[in-house]
């Protein structure tokens, strides 16, 4: 007797077999800005003097230092994200967070000294973490819901708390709504290698002048909370995706089932990973109130988390690319405090032109759709520079809002959030 086997080949399905999409590798991202900085200096060579000055602009050591510190506050709210939906819980409160944070980071930081402050404001936004966890991993409670919850909540509780500590103070500068001056953080810029990049900057020279700006702005004024934040970026991917409490936390947010079968408390990680997430969310808030401004406002953080959220998913969930998100929302943020309608009226002749280029790529891919948009775009933008001198300061302060809608609409289709995210899950499930 003889058996008989066949095969037969599966057919793949759309959305489930389908090749994932490739990472921006660093090389990548390193070759498009060359690339933008070779066309930048090209274009300069092209316009007249008043608008070399607005194309200087753009990669100035003040532009990029500005960006930068607009970036922090989106990255560590952005990275606070990341925390917890890796381990599979949703963290719209970020934004409430980063109000706690900034309340209690002025309020500590004006008593005693701003190291305080920041020890404050890191535990303020823990608490709101606390809150989060407490209601979404106990309770069960929808994540967006509860997250919303607490934008409110902070909102409400630091309005009220400003009324009853800051009113009082009125005297050395507090009010209902502000809180009184608070000490700087210290600042450093590396000596010799700043003036040496400033001297460069100066001379105008074809990309190297604008290479020189870019460093320049790097290193130069830097606040002691920028380079923690780099160090906190770095070290959460080591943390998450090097060690072992790394591998469990991501478990957690992958199959919290599978991995309570293995032995690992998706509470505890659970609860460890959205406690984080408030603690850097209140750091970014203390970012706002202690290095930005010295002093809480109300209103403050401008809705900086929910940006922070955007560069996550502009990230799509890894460290680098939320990074390089946080770099552009803070570079389009900083675009209105730098003579903002002139350089964003240069950077519509840059954009034209890279919108150009992607449509030639498109079309020779034979994406004719996507070719012909790009080329669309390429159009109106062209017109649009050539038609005006400059760019209305209220477009220009909606800029970080547009970015980040244009940059979401563009990213969504490489999107891959964790597989358990926003799922109810019950201790249990898996034994």
């Amino acid at each position: 007797m003889s058996a008989t086997v066949t095969t037969t080949k599966s057919t793949p399905t759309p959305g489930k077999d389908a090749k994932p999409a490739s990472r921006m590798s660093l090389a990548k991202v390193l070759l498009i800005i060359a690339g933008a900085l070779i066309a930048l200096s090209v274009l300069r060579t092209f316009v007249d003097a008043a608008q070399q000055a607005d194309f200087d602009r753009v990669t100035s050591a003040d532009q990029i230092g500005a960006a930068l510190g607009l970036a922090v506050p989106i990255g560590l709210a952005g990275l606070g994200g990341l925390w917890a939906e890796r381990a599979g819980v949703v963290n719209i409160g970020l934004e409430g967070m980063m109000i706690l944070g900034t309340f209690f980071g002025a309020w500590a930081g004006y008593q005693s000294n701003p190291w305080i402050g920041v020890l404050a404001g890191v535990l303020g936004g823990a608490l709101g973490g606390l809150v989060h966890a407490v209601a979404t991993v106990t309770f069960g409670v929808d994540h967006i819901i509860s997250g919303v919850a607490i934008n409110i909540l902070a909102l409400g509780a630091t309005t009220y708390l400003a009324k009853r500590w800051f009113e009082p103070l009125s005297d050395i500068g507090g009010s209902p709504k502000n809180s009184p001056q608070v000490d700087d953080l210290p600042t450093f810029t590396v000596p010799g290698l700043s003036d040496g990049l400033s001297t460069l900057e100066n001379h105008h020279w074809f990309v190297v002048s604008d290479v020189a700006g870019i460093l320049g702005g790097l290193v130069t004024d830097i606040s002691v909370l920028t380079v923690l934040t780099i160090v906190l970026v770095v070290g959460s991917f080591f943390v998450l995706w090097k060690t072992s409490f790394g591998l469990r936390l991501r478990s957690c947010g992958e199959n919290p089932t599978a991995a309570e079968s293995l032995g690992v408390n998706v509470y505890l990680y659970k609860y460890l990973a959205v406690i984080t997430s408030g603690a850097l969310a209140g750091l970014g808030g203390v970012f706002l109130a202690l290095v930005r401004s010295h002093i809480y406002n109300e209103g403050q953080t401008g809705g900086r988390g929910y940006i922070g959220l955007a560069a996550m998913l502009f990230g799509n969930w890894r460290p680098g690319g939320l990074a390089m998100g946080a770099g552009l929302f803070g570079y389009s943020d900083a675009l209105q405090l730098r003579n903002g309608g002139a350089t964003v009226h240069a950077l519509l002749l840059l954009v034209a032109l890279g919108l150009a280029l992607l449509a030639g790529w498109r079309l020779f891919r034979k994406s004719y759709l996507a070719g012909a948009t790009a080329a669309a775009g390429a159009v109106l933008l062209m017109v649009w520079y050539l038609l005006t001198d400059t760019v209305s300061n209220d477009l220009v302060a909606g800029t970080p809002y547009i970015v980040t809608l244009l940059v979401m609409a563009l990213a969504s289709q490489r999107l891959r959030m964790p597989k358990a995210n926003n799922r109810p899950y019950r201790k249990g499930q898996g034994t």
